[in-house]
C-alpha cells in the first residue's frame, strides 16, 4: 500500500525531530539537552516530541523499534529451504557487505557511541531494547515453525541474538577506533564465517521452510 500524504508528514516529523535531537546531543551530551529544548529547536510543542517519542531516550536511539523486529522480520522472510539461522546470517552478512549504517559502519558512530557509553540512561534503554529483541524473536520462532516441545526456540533465539550481538559489538568496538569502515566491514565478514561454524547443527537446522 502506498504511503498516504498523511502518514508520509508524520514520518518526516519524527525524523526531523529526532536527527535534531540527535545533533544537539551529540554536540552538548545527553544529560545537558532537555526534551523542551528538542521541541524548540524542532519548532514543535513538547506534547508533540512525546507524541512521536515516549521516552528521551528514544529521541537518540530513535531505530529502536526497528532494532527490536529486525531479526524477527528476516526470519519470517526466510526463503523456501532455509532456517531461521540461514536468514540471520545472510541478511547481516548484506548489510556488512553493503557497509550498512544500521550495523555501525558509519563515519561519527564513535561519536554516537561516545554518548551512549557517558549516559547510564542510554545504557540501559539499549539494555532493554536487546531484551525485547530475544523476547519478540522467541516469540516469532514459536509461531514460524510451530508447536515444538521443551525450550528450543528460546535457545535458537539466545543463540540468534548471540551471534548478531556479537558481530554489532565487535563492529562497534572497532568503529571506536575510528577505523575506515569498508575495512571494518571485511573483517567483520571474516568473523560471520567463524560464527556460523560455531552454530550448532541443531541451531543451524530448526525451522527450516518447507513451502511459501
Amino acid at each position: 500500500m502506498a504511503e498516504g500524504l498523511r502518514e508520509r508528514k508524520k514520518r518526516q516529523t519524527r525524523q526531523r525531530i529526532s536527527d535534531i535531537a540527535t545533533g544537539l546531543i551529540l554536540e552538548r551530551g545527553f544529560d545537558a539537552v532537555t526534551v523542551a529544548e528538542i521541541a524548540d529547536a524542532a519548532d514543535v510543542s513538547v506534547n508533540t516530541v512525546y507524541n512521536y517519542f515516549p521516552a528521551k531516550e528514544d529521541l537518540f536511539l530513535d531505530r529502536g523499534l526497528d532494532m527490536v523486529d529486525r531479526l524477527s522480520r528476516w526470519v519470517r522472510g526466510r526463503r523456501v529451504g532455509e532456517s531461521p539461522a540461514d536468514a540471520v546470517l545472510r541478511e547481516l552478512r548484506v548489510l556488512v557487505e553493503g557497509v550498512s549504517p544500521t550495523v555501525g559502519l558509519f563515519d561519527g558512530y564513535a561519536d554516537f557511541m561516545e554518548v551512549i557509553t557517558a549516559s547510564p540512561a542510554l545504557r540501559s534503554r539499549l539494555w532493554a531494547l536487546r531484551q525485547e529483541t530475544l523476547t519478540d524473536l522467541e516469540a516469532t520462532l514459536r509461531a514460524e515453525a510451530g508447536p515444538v516441545p521443551g525450550r528450543l526456540p528460546e535457545l535458537v533465539a539466545g543463540q540468534l541474538g548471540w551471534a548478531y550481538g556479537t558481530v554489532f559489538a565487535w563492529i562497534g568496538a572497532e568503529m571506536a577506533r575510528r577505523r575506515v569502515p569498508a575495512e571494518v566491514s571485511r573483517e567483520a565478514l571474516d568473523l560471520l564465517d567463524e560464527l556460523e561454524e560455531l552454530l550448532g547443527e541443531q541451531v543451524l537446522n530448526y525451522g527450516i521452510r518447507t513451502a511459501t
